[in-house]
């Protein structure tokens, strides 16, 4: 099954107190948390090639390098955007960006793959 290359997703979130480092446990202060936003810029990439895949068929996340350059304040607005750089049959490879209202705050790449949803929870 192949997936068009250049697929874009974005996703936006507002900042809440749930989003940040001192409640994700990931360190001790009211900023966005590293795994929000990485959790945000996943979500985009699967989002992007959800609705073209065949209905019983979804992707799961198995590679993420990120880089979390900037710190965003609770209220703050966060953007992630995905595009698809590779489609090797059921492996898809993503470029990954976040902004922030300033700028980018966070860059990787991301590996996801595609599965059949009851054989892959068949098999969990």
């Amino acid at each position: 099954m192949e997936v068009p290359l250049h697929v874009k997703g974005k996703k936006t979130k507002t900042i809440g107190n749930d989003d940040t480092a001192l409640a994700h446990g990931s360190g001790n202060l009211n900023v966005f948390a590293t795994p929000a936003m990485i959790a945000l810029m996943e979500n985009a990439a699967w989002e992007s090639v959800s609705r073209i895949l065949p209905e019983g068929f979804t992707t799961v996340g198995t590679e993420i390098s990120v880089k979390h350059i900037k710190a965003t304040p609770v209220g703050g607005n966060a953007e992630a955007r995905s595009e698809l750089l590779a489609s090797d049959g059921k492996k898809l490879v993503f470029s990954l960006e976040a902004f922030d209202e300033e700028g980018k705050i966070g860059l990787g790449t991301h590996t996801r793959y595609i599965v059949e949803e009851k054989k892959f929870l068949s098999s969990v």
